[in-house]
């Protein structure tokens, strides 16, 4: 089968990823760490399937992900942390705004990072 047939698996548990609002591509795009042209060609994965990013998400309706070993944000530099858990927050919550909103494709991402590319 065709991968446009199948809808975007999941690259670690092999899962169906089926919303906007779990995917950790699009979260990525949002926060501007990739663009829009790699859409297509990177490797797709649920949120809590990447747990390094997805601990960096700090929301009530979020259930906290907690990360062992060398990249547990507990063990990172707490002004670094803060900052990242702000880009991240800020990301995910977009990410739940987007459906059913109609916005082009060139406004899904943070004002900040429309910002940078546009300059």
């Amino acid at each position: 089968m065709a991968k446009c047939d199948q809808g975007y698996l999941c690259d670690v548990c092999g899962e169906p990823v089926e919303e906007i609002t779990e995917s950790d591509l699009y979260l990525r795009f949002v926060i501007g760490e990739i663009e829009a042209r790699q859409l297509m060609s990177a490797r797709e994965r649920h949120i809590r399937c990447n747990p390094v990013q997805a601990q960096f998400i700090v929301a009530p309706e979020f259930e906290p992900v907690v990360v062992e070993g060398p990249f547990d944000k507990r063990k990172l530099d707490p002004e670094q942390v803060r900052s990242r858990e702000d880009l991240v927050t800020r990301g995910w919550k977009r990410l739940a705004e987007l459906p059913g909103q109609g916005l082009p494709f060139a406004e899904y991402p943070l004002p900040e990072v429309r910002s940078r590319e546009e300059s």
